[in-house]
């Protein structure tokens, strides 16, 4: 207890020296269990809505720098997990606003939906926000329906994997990287020199794999389309909500209440209470309040660098113009 009372102390300094004398020490506190909150409908009945937002990722954020938060794949499978016990759950939304991320963290989110429906028997119905593309659309496939809102960008069907060249720039500092190494491949992709023509051919048959399971739960979760229709679809580019349609990747285009009236429909229910999970001390006030604070970025390089890469390259479903 003295120990975070130190800690509490050391990190106010800053603010009484530059004239500040507020201090919020709940910064230190350790975060809550989820608790439940209706922000919309009233009756027995409930329909969960969860959110994934952001770049999806099993990194843990930190809160200024003084405690890690729960990742993104920690607090969904949490979510999921305590829904899993509430039997007077009906139905589930799973609002999506985001443009992909690893290509492991997406898998285990739609995993995770797949064992929910699976255990469960409910229903869920994916709502795309502003971006749904490539991991976000991944997710959305294990869905029993997927909704867009008519401004909705996904599609992005598809694999990345960037890599840095510093090369010329430690150069220019007068710094050499030396590495080494047990096998030539070691180093494969070194941010420190140019890849040859056989890494790239050795990182090309990876991504490829990983694009065709792409293409695989799409084939699965979007019957009829065949596997021939889905690699046409899956060369990388993105979609409007109307050409997503008229290519049978989402069900309809909807807005989020619609897409929650649509569910209600679909499982004969008159009225049914909309429930959120979030954490003490977050704002809930509608349908449309976020779980998290993140915010989707298009562009890679504004994105948090040190979630998608803190060890170098990684196979992303991810849109990254």
């Amino acid at each position: 207890m003295k120990r975070r009372i130190w800690i509490a102390l050391l990190a106010a300094m800053p603010f009484f020296w530059s004239g500040c004398a507020c201090v919020n020490l709940s910064l230190l506190s350790e975060p809550g269990p989820l608790r439940e909150k209706v922000v919309d409908g009233e009756g027995d009945a409930r329909i969960l809505l969860l959110d994934v937002t952001g770049v999806i990722s099993e990194e843990k954020k930190r809160s200024m720098g003084l405690r890690q938060e729960t990742s993104m794949v920690d607090e969904f499978r949490e979510a999921l997990k305590k829904a899993g016990k509430d039997r007077k759950i009906a139905g589930l939304v799973v609002r999506i606003n985001s443009p992909g991320g690893t290509v492991t963290a997406s898998d285990i989110l739609r995993h995770e939906i797949l064992e929910y429906k699976r255990k469960t028997g409910v229903r869920v119905v994916a709502c795309m926000m502003d971006v749904a593309a490539s991991g976000g659309y991944y997710v959305a496939t294990a869905a029993d329906e997927i909704v867009a809102h008519p401004t909705t960008i996904t599609g992005s069907i598809g694999v990345i994997a960037m890599k840095f060249n510093v090369q010329g720039l430690l150069g220019k500092i007068g710094v050499e990287a030396e590495a080494v190494k047990s096998g030539d491949k070691k180093d494969l992709l070194s941010p420190f020199r140019p890849a040859t023509e056989e890494e790239k051919k050795i990182v090309q048959a990876v991504i490829d794999q990983l694009h065709g399971r792409f293409v695989d739960v799409i084939v699965e979760g979007r019957k009829p389309l065949s596997r021939d229709v889905v690699l046409k679809l899956a060369d990388g580019r993105i979609y409007t909500a109307s050409q997503a349609l008229e290519r049978r990747l989402i069900d309809r285009v909807a807005y989020l209440d619609g897409a929650i009236e649509g569910l209600k429909s679909a499982l004969k229910l008159k009225s049914a209470s909309v429930i959120v999970y979030h954490r003490p001390g977050s704002y809930k006030g509608s349908i449309y309040s976020e779980t998290g604070g993140n915010t989707t970025v298009v562009n890679l390089l504004p994105q948090d660098l040190e979630s998608l890469l803190p060890q170098g390259m990684r196979f992303m479903y991810l849109w990254a113009p």
